[in-house]
């Protein structure tokens, strides 16, 4: 009967509807606001009482200075994209309170219609995907030719009262992921570095590894290619090289032992350069301002212990070292880059005291 026939077709649509909404749902459809706000909660950038965001909060008045807004508070990065209606690319005021970076810092239409990216070195880098939102904070505020400016008609080994530790501050992960292309290392004369790290197609950019709302990594977008990882701690023991490096014999360890084998070269070469040429004992500590100390690594040192004695060959050596702790993820976005610098500075230390690098191969 006709009657029955519509209602068995229109049961057979119902069903067929239903599935297509649910393949929609979990193939497709974006996440729920819910959801979202989970996962920027449990994020860094929603950390109101982390030091990126608090550290003005007990100044009188508590105002994030304006050099400093731009990436330690929503409204400042607002101002810098101009959806505040001032001009782009410039900060023009400070920030009162504590401002973490919430929803309206990237959704909002100038952020969503950035594609390029300045960085401190002055090099601005064309990047028509969302990442530049992330790179236009995770980029650092120093470069060689801070460097360069700071160290300009003085002589390589003589102590100037006019030099200071030059910081390139934190977080520099895209400035490490373009290498020579962005220029925030230290990068010395008549030396080439490699540019961006080519990933693959589709793990390429910063959001398509983190997590845009969390910042996360899901290891299992790694597993297919690097088999040993299955979970977060797994993401250390990454390596595709088959090179050996630092020349201890050893291809299977992870990429990240043989930056450290270059970092730790370097810091040896440091001291010694520090004890022997200057005469002053050096010691640096990632986690304690203001990072370079005069004394040595069992003193009890403060603030107050800052390094004061600077020399220009000193002040690009240490600059780079530090370079080498800003990124904690240097030796997964450019590890190549990272050992070229940590090389360089050690090769140019061994001008003037003996540091080993035969068995190092540079990049």
């Amino acid at each position: 009967m006709d009657w029955q026939k519509t209602v068995v077709w229109g049961m057979i649509f119902i069903v067929i509807g239903g599935l297509a909404i649910w393949a929609y749902g979990f193939f497709w459809a974006p996440e729920s606001v819910v959801a979202v706000t989970q996962k920027w909660a449990r994020s860094g950038h929603a950390a109101a009482g982390s030091v990126s965001f608090a550290r003005w909060a007990d100044d009188d008045p508590p105002e994030i200075p304006r050099a400093c807004a731009k990436c330690h508070s929503m409204d400042g990065y607002l101002d810098y994209l101009g959806a505040d209606g001032s001009a782009s690319e410039q900060v023009d005021e400070g920030v009162l309170g504590v401002s973490v970076v919430g929803c309206r810092t990237c959704h909002n239409e100038p952020a969503q219609e950035l594609t390029r990216v300045s960085f401190p070195s002055t090099v601005v880098v064309e990047e028509p995907t969302q990442s530049t939102n992330c790179m236009a904070c995770h980029q650092g505020r120093s470069s060689t030719e801070d460097v360069e400016a700071a160290v300009a008609g003085l002589e390589a080994d003589a102590v100037s009262d006019d030099l200071g530790f030059i910081n390139v501050h934190y977080g520099v992960a895209a400035g490490t992921l373009l290498g020579g292309d962005a220029g925030v290392g230290y990068q010395y004369a008549g030396r080439t570095y490699v540019g961006r790290f080519e990933h693959v197609v589709d793990y390429d950019t910063c959001i398509e590894c983190h997590d845009p709302h969390s910042t996360f990594r899901n290891p299992d977008q790694c597993s297919p290619c690097h088999l040993s990882v299955v979970n977060e701690a797994d993401l250390g023991q990454i390596r595709s090289s088959v090179v050996d490096y630092d020349g201890d014999g050893n291809t299977d360890e992870p990429i990240r032992r043989e930056v450290a084998s270059f970092r730790e070269t370097l810091y040896a070469a440091i001291q010694a350069y520090a004890a022997e040429v200057i005469g002053e004992p050096i010691t640096y500590r990632a986690d304690q301002f203001p990072y370079y100390f005069a004394g040595s690594e069992d003193q009890d040192l403060t603030a107050g212990d800052g390094y004061e004695s600077w020399t220009p060959r000193l002040v690009k050596a240490a600059y780079n070292y530090d370079y080498s702790w800003s990124d904690g993820g240097a030796h997964i976005h450019n590890a190549r880059y990272v050992m070229q610098l940590l090389y360089d500075s050690a090769e140019d230390l061994n001008e003037v005291v003996d540091v080993d690098l035969q068995a190092f191969k540079r990049p």
